[in-house]
């Protein structure tokens, strides 16, 4: 916010001297405070086009913009960076601006209505959404969040992958979990098979509805029926469980109805038709290597089965029908070798491959009691979303999840997730929040709290650790556009806990209220409470409540 204010001054200012500013030029906080508040790259960006050495361009601008009210100082150094120091004005101004824009604090344009699908999850309906789910479910929401703040039209879609051999593994396992509720002797459960104990719950579940009729099916009705059960019954839990997360999908699509929409048929049109495609070995096969993959892909097996890639390609496809301009997928650290066939394939089919991009989260380790804990689905050793969360609740799991870097290993020590201190983030950007709440509370049972503030109060706020709580507010819209182009939602952690800490270090200096000072106590409060609304937004932006108390 104030790097725009500044940039538009240094543009007056060019305008005013008239010089020329085709390229653009930055404005950034220094690294060395000693170097001022912001620091501009402009005279050395725009030297050449206006046919002067940097330093000479930088000494025009500073006679300039050392007018400005704004500015309590201006210099140059090295080659020519204009460096500002802020004069409290300036904050006590955007404070204000903040003030009055309420909610809407944070909005822009930046995404310019583009049409984004993010697709996240998307695990098989094989059993319940395990912590890399969840990792991927924080990740995922939190950037669509975002996302639409700036400006961008994104919407959540989650891929049933309700079709393929883990399917019939599933309905295999249920099948013989029923048989022994019935009294049938299994004898060793087969190793492939899924062992977890939601498998007997739904053998249980099957059989208060079916009883031993499906027994008495013909063999591929009963295979369906097991089919359709646990699908149907996994998917609703799939569902409750990101309900519980605090995660909704505007869109849910089934491999199953694409298959039997057509659409796979279409794409091996689509690939025969561009020529790509060969037969060999009694299999059809696409060209890849042609388009940069690095080796060819089996599209139809011998036996006339398609192979998993070619839905997937499919369902990418509608994605465009539909009119998304970006599709963003999240995956794990295991699809790696998933892009270069889609790329290729996108290429082939003459669309831009960079409408797609891929996302890769790394593993997630759950420690306890500094022992890494142990997970397989096959084996039954699941440890569950729903575990997670009523373990250390759904604000700690979100956070500890988008507070790491995407493309980072994640150790998730529960023991540090459920303490109640500061060396908890969550619980430290948390209290934060509750905090004020309680000063502003007792502000307002005091009759110290204004009606309504005036701008006049914001003159009040000139100590540095006031100035430097305003300036780290407006360091927020800027932020949330960086984090939707880069896709880095990690980042809003880091700067919820650096404004936390801003705040307490500031109360624990300063009295907010003052029976001496009326007018600087509601000038605090102003500012506290601007804090308190940053807060808010920050953390329903990463899906995480906002305490008025603990």
């Amino acid at each position: 916010m104030i790097k725009r204010i500044i940039h538009d001054h240094v543009t007056e200012a060019l305008d005013a001297l008239k010089l020329s500013h085709d390229k653009e030029f930055t404005v950034e906080v220094p690294n060395n405070p000693e170097h001022g508040d912001y620091s501009s790259n402009a005279a050395m960006v725009l030297a050449k086009e206006n046919k002067t050495a940097p330093k000479k361009l930088a000494e025009k601008l500073l006679k300039e913009l050392v007018k400005n009210k704004y500015f309590k100082s201006v210099t140059i150094a090295g080659p020519g960076f204009i460096n500002f120091e802020i004069a409290p004005a300036l904050y006590q101004k955007t404070l204000w601006d903040i003030h009055k824009l309420g909610a809407e604090f944070g909005d822009s344009e930046y995404g310019e209505g583009e049409k984004v699908l993010l697709e996240f999850v998307s695990a098989n309906p094989t059993g319940p959404l395990n912590i890399v789910s969840a990792r991927a479910a924080a990740y995922g929401d939190t950037l669509y969040r975002i996302m639409k703040k700036v400006g961008f039209d994104p919407a959540r879609e989650f891929y049933i992958n309700d079709a393929g051999n883990q399917v019939d593994i599933l309905a295999e396992s249920l099948e013989l979990r029923l048989r022994e509720i019935h009294g049938e002797n299994i004898g060793e459960f087969p190793y492939e098979a899924y062992h977890g104990e939601y498998v007997t719950h739904l053998a249980h579940k099957l059989n208060a509805a079916d009883g031993a009729r499906i027994f008495m099916m013909p063999e591929k009705e009963r295979t369906e029926r097991l089919k359709e059960f646990a699908l149907n019954e996994l998917l609703e839990m799939q569902r409750q469980s990101l309900e519980r997360f605090d995660v909704t999908f505007e869109g849910w699509v089934s491999e199953k109805t694409l298959r039997g929409e057509g659409v796979v048929e279409e794409v091996l049109s689509y690939l025969t038709e561009a020529d790509c495609t060969y037969e060999k070995e009694d299999a059809v096969w696409f060209a890849s290597t042609k388009f940069g993959d690095d080796k060819d892909r089996v599209l139809m097996k011998s036996d006339g089965s398609i192979t998993y890639f070619v839905p997937d390609l499919a369902y990418h496809l509608t994605k465009i029908q539909r009119g998304f301009t970006k599709l963003i997928d999240v995956f794990g650290p295991d699809h790696h070798g998933y892009v270069p066939r889609l790329k290729a394939a996108f290429r082939a089919l003459n669309y831009d491959e960079d409408m797609l991009e891929i996302i890769f989260l790394q593993q997630v380790n759950l420690f306890e009691s500094g022992e890494k804990v142990k997970m397989s689905k096959r084996a039954g050793k699941i440890v569950t979303m729903d575990d997670l969360v009523n373990v250390v609740g759904k604000d700690a799991a979100r956070y500890f999840f988008i507070a790491r870097k995407a493309n980072a290993h994640l150790n998730f020590d529960l023991e540090l997730a459920l303490q109640q201190n500061n060396d908890n983030p969550v619980y430290y950007c948390q209290y934060a929040h509750a905090r004020i709440c309680s000063i502003l509370k007792k502000a307002k049972k005091d009759k110290v709290y204004p009606r309504s503030f005036k701008k006049e109060l914001t003159q009040k706020l000139t100590r540095p650790d006031e100035l430097a709580l305003i300036q780290k507010i407006t360091d927020l819209p800027e932020l949330l556009e960086v984090i939707a182009a880069y896709r880095e939602p990690h980042r809003l952690a880091t700067y919820t806990e650096e404004l936390c800490g801003l705040f307490h270090r500031f109360y624990n200096k300063f009295q907010v209220v003052s029976a001496k000072n009326k007018e600087l106590s509601q000038a605090r409060l102003l500012l506290i409470e601007t804090v308190k609304d940053t807060l808010a937004m920050c953390l329903d932006l990463m899906g995480i409540s906002a305490p008025e108390k603990m």
